[in-house]
């Protein structure tokens, strides 16, 4: 199962890379294409591309293929001259890692993490539970060169920022996004959810105290058991706070 979800993924961030880097209505490679140049078999690309459809990256057009999609609004949110923190959510949360793997970044991570494509990271795929219950699918990559010393039992012991500490890395900010989406068959499995169920998308980009891209994270967590409630100062308080909350029973999420 977790190989199946690492090949996805590949042609997910191959997809993405595309999408990124062309504009509205620019073709997509086909099926059969995409298998060849990726190793992969057909239902992996298919399950990829559907996923895509289904988020409202990539349309299909009927007897004309697949395009990639307007790009969506977007609002930010942002705290005024405040300071922004992370409560910690409900629950004892748990790790259990399906893969840790050194890799080369690519382009498509390497440019958020400031890399050269043939640099080496940590590839980390993780399940996230609360209290024994699989909450999310996570996503790790973060450079080999930042924490070289990084083992197995850092994944999936206690904070995962508090083992960077550590190894004498400092985190300081973090811009992170969140956007809905549907679990595929290799997540739902995983998940203990139905097939193409309700997800929140999360996407983290990690800065530490010396100015460096030392995470970049991508999660796929239950719509049905996870919520985000946030806390919005609208006057003069210099405090803001955003709260995220799993629906469960206290533990970092992170």
């Amino acid at each position: 199962m977790a190989e199946a979800i690492l090949k996805r993924e590949r042609v997910r961030d191959y997809l993405l890379e595309l999408i990124e880097t062309h504009p509205a209505g620019a073709p997509i490679p086909a099926e059969r294409t995409l298998c060849q140049q990726l190793s992969v078999s057909r239902p992996t690309v298919r399950s990829a591309v559907d996923e895509l459809v289904n988020t409202g990256l990539l349309v299909r057009q009927h007897g004309r293929g697949t395009f990639v999609a307007r790009a969506k609004i977007t609002q930010e949110m942002v705290s005024g001259t405040g300071s922004m923190s992370l409560p910690q959510a409900g629950g004892t949360w748990e790790s259990r890692v399906l893969e840790h793997a050194r890799i080369p970044a690519g382009a498509r991570v390497g440019r958020r993490l400031r890399l050269s494509p043939a640099a080496e990271i940590h590839y980390i795929a993780r399940l996230r539970l609360v209290d024994g219950e699989p909450m999310a699918l996570e996503y790790l990559h973060v450079p080999a060169a930042v924490a070289p010393g990084l083992t197995l039992h850092d994944m999936e012991s206690g904070d995962f920022y508090d083992r960077l500490r550590e190894h004498g890395v400092h985190v300081r900010d973090a811009i992170q996004s969140i956007e809905p989406t549907v679990t595929n068959e290799s997540e739902a499995a995983l998940l203990s959810v139905p097939v193409l169920a309700p997800a929140l998308l999360f996407e983290r980009l990690t800065t530490d105290t010396e100015g460096r891209q030392v995470e970049y994270v991508h999660s796929i967590y239950r719509g049905d058991r996870y919520r985000i409630v946030s806390r919005l100062t609208l006057g003069d308080s210099p405090r803001s706070t955003v709260d995220v909350q799993a629906r469960v029973g206290s533990s970092d999420p992170f």
